[in-house]
C-alpha cells in the first residue's frame, strides 16, 4: 500500500514537472532575457530554504484558505492539503 502510493506519487510529479523543467532549463542554458536572474533564483529556491518552510508557503499557498485552493476547491471541487495529490504537487 505504501509502496503503491509512493510509486504513483512519484509517477504524477515527474510527469507533471518533466515538461516545465525542461523548459526552464532551455531557457536558462540558452537563451538571454529580462528577467533571467529572478527565473534562475526561483528554480533555486527550493534548494536554499528549509523543507519546512517549502512545506508551509506551499500550505498557505494550496490550502482551502490559500490564494490558489480556495479558487480550486470552489470552482472545481479540488483539495490538494492533506492528499496524495498535494504530495505529488510539493514533490513536482
Amino acid at each position: 500500500m505504501a509502496v503503491g502510493l509512493s510509486l504513483r506519487i512519484a509517477a504524477v510529479a515527474t510527469l507533471f514537472s518533466l515538461p516545465f523543467g525542461l523548459i526552464v532549463a532551455l531557457a536558462l542554458a540558452r537563451g538571454r532575457f529580462w528577467g533571467r536572474g529572478v527565473l534562475d533564483g526561483l528554480v533555486h529556491l527550493p534548494l536554499i530554504l528549509p523543507p519546512v518552510v517549502t512545506g508551509y508557503l506551499l500550505l498557505i499557498l494550496f490550502g482551502r484558505r490559500g490564494f490558489f485552493g480556495e479558487p480550486l476547491d470552489q470552482i472545481f471541487g479540488i483539495t490538494l492539503a492533506f492528499r496524495w495529490t498535494g504530495a505529488a504537487l510539493a514533490c513536482a
